[in-house]
Order: structure tokens, then sequence, then C-alpha cells
């Protein structure tokens, strides 16, 4: 009976430990001021933006973030100015309280995901990449992707509506993936391909009917070109309904 009521008296002193603990932990942390900002993103993102311009990005919010309390902070306006920026998809802010050895440090987060390109646009209307969902990315010094690059005479809405289901499908084929490294569009609107492997470029036309076209290239090739042909002619026509018309050097 002594011992059970010995085990009860412990449990209620160390209930009453955990709650001063606690209490005393609330007060201590509740005016805790921010004191730095950590800016995190994936190294493997095709674009991203440098840790300092983000870090501009938050103070611009906020230009008295440093110094404020974090209870004061509004993390909710902060991730949609600094989605603002086209190269960011999403932005998460949130609040850390870190102790060190004598005091509390509050310490504000900024989780971003950079907005993932699928081309890039290099036309008459314009020079930007276009992600999957057919945003603008502006061109930048601090950063460049290697993808599939656009060129020609075309306007932004012909490279959104039109020209970027054509590339989303090349992408979603590894064939071609591999193989088309730049897509011209001429003024008539006809496209031409530029190959990785073979001195020769590839006619499309216009973006009808642009998988089997695409079939019946890929047939010459495997019917033709692999027998050592790769260098042997100067344009290979699609263009035209179930006809390849290949022109020699």
């Amino acid at each position: 009976m002594l011992r059970k009521s010995l085990k009860f008296v412990g449990y209620l002193l160390l209930i009453a430990f955990i709650v001063v603990t606690l209490s005393f932990s609330s007060k201590e942390s509740r005016n805790v001021t921010c004191r730095n900002i950590q800016v995190e993103f994936r190294k493997n993102e095709l674009i991203k933006i440098s840790e300092s311009e983000i870090t501009r990005l938050v103070r611009a919010a906020d230009d008295q973030l440093i110094g404020r309390e974090l209870r004061q902070i509004n993390a909710d306006f902060i991730e949609k100015e600094v989605e603002k920026h086209q190269a960011i998809l999403k932005a998460e802010v949130y609040k850390v309280i870190a102790k060190d050895s004598t005091s509390y440090k509050g310490i504000l987060g900024v989780r971003i995901r950079h907005r993932e390109p699928a081309v890039r646009i290099m036309s008459s209307a314009g020079n930007y990449y276009l992600d999957k969902e057919g945003e603008q990315i502006p061109v930048s010094s601090s950063y460049t992707a290697n993808v599939l690059v656009a060129t020609g005479y075309f306007s932004e809405q012909f490279a959104k509506e039109k020209l970027l289901p054509f590339i989303l499908f090349l992408e979603d084929n590894p064939f071609w993936k591999a193989q088309v490294e730049q897509v011209h569009v001429e003024r008539d609107g006809n496209l031409l391909l530029t190959p990785l492997v073979g001195d020769h470029l590839i006619e499309l036309g216009m973006l009808d009917n642009y998988p089997e076209k695409l079939r019946n290239m890929k047939a010459f090739y495997e019917q033709v070109m692999v027998r050592n042909n790769w260098d042997k002619y100067q344009t290979i026509s699609v263009k035209y309904k179930n006809q390849v018309i290949a022109k020699k050097r």
C-alpha cells in the first residue's frame, strides 16, 4: 500500500514538474524575435533562384522582419508575396523557435518549390521558359535549364496552346525526347525539327496529326537510317500524309 502511495505521489510530482516547465518555457519563448531567415529548396531543380534573392523577396514582403516577434509575423502574407515571382511555384513559410545555451531565438523558415521548365522559347514574340502548365518563367543570368529550345515566328498564344502540347508529347516519348533538340517554326507555320543524331532536318509541316508523322519518321530511321545513312540526307519530310520524302545531299 505504501509503495502504491509513493508511486502515486511520484506521478503527481512529475506532472507538476512538466506543467511548471512548460509554463516557464511558454513564457520564455512567447516574445521570441526573428533573428534569421533560413531558405531551403531541392538542389536538383532545373531552375533555382539564389538564396539571397529569395531572402530579398521575403524581406521585401516585411521590411521589419528581423527583430520582430515571431507571433507578429504574417507567414501567409509572405508566402503569397514570394509566390508572385514567376520562377516560384510554391512557397511555404514557417516559424521555428530554437534554444541556444542562454536564450531562445526565432528563425523564419522558407521552403521553396520552383517551376519546372518544359521548353525554352526564343521567338519573335519573346524569350522565356514555359512550364508544363503553360506558365511563363523569365530568363535570368542566375540560372539556365537544359531543355528543348523552340525558335521562330509565333505568338505567345501559339506557344501555349499549340506548341506546348507537341513539346510535352516529345517529352513523354523516350525516343523523341532523346532525339529532338530544337524546334523551329517558320513564318508559314511549318515546323522544322533539329535532331541530336544525324546531320539532317526533319520537315514536320503543320502541327496536325503529328503522332502519325513522327511514327512514319521513326519507321524511316529504323528501316533506312540505321544502315549507316545518318549523314546521307539533307532533309527528311513527313509533312504529307503517309509519305516520307528524303532529300539527299
